[in-house]
């Protein structure tokens, strides 16, 4: 290893984007799917968020070569996924819809997964036992898919995603139609996936499940680019719009027109349940730093604070609604 030269600080390198659209879009005859994405995907899990129609499948689908970019380039792993077989051993792809042959049994499915991934018998048969195992269906992979719930048939599903033991993970709506204990379930796998040093994007429009599962995501509307980051980077993109926050107290008269005095609170209104206000604030950070100084003063102990600008909900109502 060498030293840098003297004078000069040494650098941490740059993390290379696993996964890399510029300028990408696909149409199909007079309909846009994806319109001028430029996007970077860096290692580790990264949710995909946008309501339905917003044109995720289409992205995981030029990524993983299923679909030809009409314009723009894609990469992943540095490479062009389309017409690229070698590469397709090195991704894994968890599809929304299901297309069993409704007769094989688990086992069969994901050891033939395997095989058609280019490994030996003997090979496939531990990696099948494996993934098999990861998914939690061991003693039901010898039952035929045919009578498998909706959560069997997801964690099957993400079994034969992880047999061939790819450096990158694309599951769309991998949760979707499953049980609380399976949804569970399969949320823990995703985030060990994470740990283990794999590569995973997560598609989904269920916001509050991608925000359990990373902070990390990318919003997308009508195959545009809304936002990425960390959810907290991205609430502070629309810090601009008035940030309202829960204030319980039984005081909350008193409190109302203590916060009114404030200048940076346009606004307070009282809760129908009587227990408190709500107030709005274009700046959050100076408004919440005074609570405990009120809180403190008589007859104004405030009982919980909350805001439910902070989670993902928000973001959509914002950012895709507008």
């Amino acid at each position: 290893m060498h030293s840098p030269p003297q004078g000069q600080v040494a650098r941490p390198a740059e993390v290379t984007a696993v996964v890399a659209f510029h300028e990408v879009s696909k149409w199909y005859g007079n309909v846009i799917g994806i319109n001028k994405l430029s996007l970077e995907i860096r290692p580790g899990v990264t949710g995909l968020l946008g309501p339905n129609g917003a044109g995720k499948s289409t992205l995981l689908q030029l990524a993983t070569g299923q679909l030809r970019p009409s314009q723009g380039t894609v990469r992943v792993l540095g490479e062009e996924p389309w017409n690229h077989a070698a590469l397709n051993r090195r991704i894994g792809l968890c599809p929304e819809q299901d297309a069993f042959y409704e007769w094989m049994t688990g086992w069969d499915f994901v050891y033939t997964c395997a095989r058609l991934s280019g490994m030996t018998r003997r090979d496939a048969h531990g990696s099948a036992q494996e993934a098999i195992a990861a998914v939690g269906m061991i003693g039901k992979e010898r039952r035929a898919i045919r009578g498998y719930s909706r959560g069997m048939r997801q964690r099957i599903k993400l079994a034969q995603t992880l047999v061939h033991r790819p450096d990158v993970l694309f599951l769309d709506e991998p949760l979707t139609g499953t049980d609380p204990v399976a949804r569970r379930d399969l949320m823990d796998i995703i985030q060990r996936l994470g740990r283990e040093g794999k590569s995973v994007l997560v598609s989904s429009h269920v916001l509050h499940e991608v925000q359990s599962l990373t902070p990390n995501i990318v919003l997308i509307n009508r195959g545009r680019l809304v936002a990425e980051g960390h959810v907290r980077q991205i609430r502070d993109l629309i810090d601009q719009h008035p940030h309202q926050i829960v204030v319980e107290c039984r005081a909350y008269r008193q409190l109302a027109g203590r916060m009114l005095a404030w200048d940076d609170v346009e606004g307070v209104r009282v809760l129908e349940s009587g227990r408190g206000v709500m107030v709005e604030t274009r700046s959050p950070d100076a408004f919440y730093s005074r609570l405990p100084a009120l809180s403190l003063e008589d007859g104004l102990a405030i009982e919980a604070v909350y805001s439910d600008d902070d989670n993902l909900e928000a973001v959509f109502k914002y950012l895709v609604n507008g």
